[in-house]
């Protein structure tokens, strides 16, 4: 019996092989010929905004494909970078401000970008409206609104109107209401019948309008492009696109999920005024706060920080860098996503796909010749080991680690393989911290104190003060009457009683008696019997002096620690 031959099936095979043949070639030529970065365009998400510096025409004649833009900055793929037509085109480009750089793809990766002026010119004739988003024109509508109801307003003023821009316009809103009102995410979620539009306040989701169905699908597809996502819908998606709000550039992460009723939008806003925080103002307690000053400021060493996602974590991390940067040091970043970008540090992002983690990016990291390292996270034992490594010879190493408390940071990267002895020498400080929502100062009032919440507050101040805390600096007396406030609501804070988010920390200090007991694999209570004594407020007490004070309310601080904890 002779053999089959499915000739459809050979010609699939034989494809695939010119392909990666031809992927292999453009990587060659980018490092041999040309000296220029490689980039597999399959893999990135192309910004539509980076697309209308050079046109469809231009694009497929010249063999090149825009993909990401910031600010002036315009990446360029291009098939052959010394061909007359691409320099040509390259000091066109130079000449209206831009800055650009080539990379080197192949021509099935030009043909991707390609494929998505189609997408825009599609839209174009939905008359969906502009794709573009105007930072002077949000900045203009986030003047008028001051409240969530605000934005409701803003919306139905738009669909009293027959305006040929009205998706544009009730996007514009919703963003300059997410700016203005400081809000970390938008969240579009259809419902049955309906389709809510709620905004995330300092941690918590609030309902800013509804919006009808169709009005949703114009709005769905109008965000896919300003993304890069694909049009199709029932498919889960990430992109991202930036907007420039007088100098300073935020960006928008949107996640596309499919749900019941519809997909689910959510669109994070990364606005970098939210990170320039003076240390001053994270809600450290004095001890704490001259002890980190300290310590931050040592040639070498290992700071971690502890506390689950929406902590706060990087935002204290960001705000040490700022705190020691100076043009005499390097500082490099290794971190999954860069949330923000920070002027005069290095920053690296993990991309596991192409085999770049935490530990390769640490191990990279050491051959750039950084003073101070931040990892974002460790995850692993190899990691752990290269950090505890690296802050002994000569680095300053700062990252996070998933643990419930300070304590729990040297039984954990014990656990993960870090030789105690060596830990002993290397590590600095462990930092744990929650975030609370602050009171309103407008609108807060006195309540009643309960017997059960006055006998617990005392015992928490008294036990601080047997063990040596010093409260009277925070205006604490462990004999006081116990107050207590609680939110009220007003305009000031859109009718929630809440407005802005501080922190609440613990910190362990390796010192002399911490040292000597790691060698011997301690456990948390071991540690923290043995850190009572350093005078450096725990959560809990950290939580109730700050409720005590009218900072925050009980409330906030009993959903982020156990008050009941040690307490006899």
């Amino acid at each position: 019996m002779s053999p089959s031959f499915n000739e459809e099936k050979e010609q699939k095979q034989l494809e695939i092989l010119r392909l990666a043949e031809e992927e292999d070639l453009a990587k060659t030529l980018a490092s041999t010929k040309y000296g220029v970065p490689y980039i597999d365009l399959t893999k990135v998400v192309i910004e539509n905004e980076a697309l209308k510096a050079v046109s469809e025409n231009e694009a497929r004649e010249f063999e090149v494909a825009p993909f990401n833009i910031s600010g002036k900055k315009l990446l360029i793929a291009v098939r052959a970078p010394e061909r007359m037509e691409v320099l040509n085109l390259k000091k066109t480009l130079e000449n209206k401000g831009y800055k650009v750089i080539f990379f080197m793809a192949s021509k099935k990766s030009l043909e991707k970008v390609w494929e998505r002026y189609q997408e825009i010119s599609q839209a174009e004739k939905i008359k969906a409206g502009s794709l573009s988003i105007s930072g002077e024109t949000l900045l203009k509508t986030a003047e008028k609104i001051k409240s969530l109801k605000d934005i409701e307003k803003e919306v139905q003023n738009i669909n009293d109107t027959t305006s040929t821009h009205k998706i544009s316009k009730i996007i514009e809103i919703i963003f300059a209401g997410a700016i203005a009102l400081k809000a970390s995410d938008v969240h579009i979620e259809p419902q049955e019948g309906y389709v809510d539009v709620r905004i995330r306040l300092d941690g918590i989701l609030h309902e800013a309008l509804k919006i009808d169905e169709k009005t949703y699908n114009l709005i769905n597809s109008r965000i896919k492009l300003i993304s890069g996502l694909k049009l199709s819908k029932n498919q889960a998606q990430d992109g991202r696109f930036s907007i420039w709000l007088n100098e300073y550039e935020v960006s928008m992460r949107t996640s596309v999920i499919p749900g019941a009723y519809g997909e689910g939008i959510v669109m994070r806003l990364l606005n970098p005024q939210s990170i320039m925080v003076p240390m001053e103002e994270l809600g450290i307690e004095k001890k704490l706060f001259k002890i980190i000053e300290r310590e931050i400021g040592k040639p070498n060493g290992l700071i971690i920080i502890t506390g689950p996602t929406g902590s706060g974590k990087t935002t204290s991390l960001y705000t040490f860098l700022q705190r020691i940067y100076s043009t005499e040091i390097k500082i490099l970043t290794i971190e999954n996503p860069i949330e923000y970008h920070l002027e005069g540090i290095t920053q690296t992002q993990t991309d596991h796909k192409k085999g770049y983690g935490f530990l390769e990016g640490l191990r990279s990291a050491l051959r750039q010749d950084p003073d101070v390292i931040m990892v974002g996270e460790i995850r692993d034992g190899e990691t752990a080991k290269i950090a505890v490594e690296s802050s002994l010879t000569g680095h300053m190493v700062f990252s996070t680690l998933h643990t419930n408390n300070a304590a729990g940071t040297i039984p954990r990267l014990i656990d993960l393989g870090v030789n105690p002895k060596i830990l002993a020498s290397a590590l600095s400080l462990s930092i744990a911290q929650r975030l609370v929502r602050k009171l309103c100062n407008h609108c807060k009032k006195e309540r009643v104190v309960s017997a059960e919440e006055n006998d617990i507050i005392t015992k928490v101040l008294k036990n601080a003060h047997d063990l040596g805390k010093d409260l009277a600096s925070y205006g604490v007396d462990v004999n006081q009457k116990i107050k207590l406030w609680e939110a009220v609501g007003c305009e000031k804070c859109n009718g929630i009683g809440y407005k802005g988010r501080i922190g609440i920390f613990e910190a362990i200090l390796a010192d002399e008696k911490i040292i000597e007991i790691m060698p011997q694999n301690p456990s948390e209570d071991e540690i923290k019997d043995i850190a009572k004594r350093q005078g450096i407020l725990d959560m809990k007490e950290d939580g109730i002096v700050k409720a005590v004070a009218g900072i925050t309310s009980l409330e906030e601080v009993k959903k982020s620690v156990d008050i009941y904890e040690d307490v006899e």
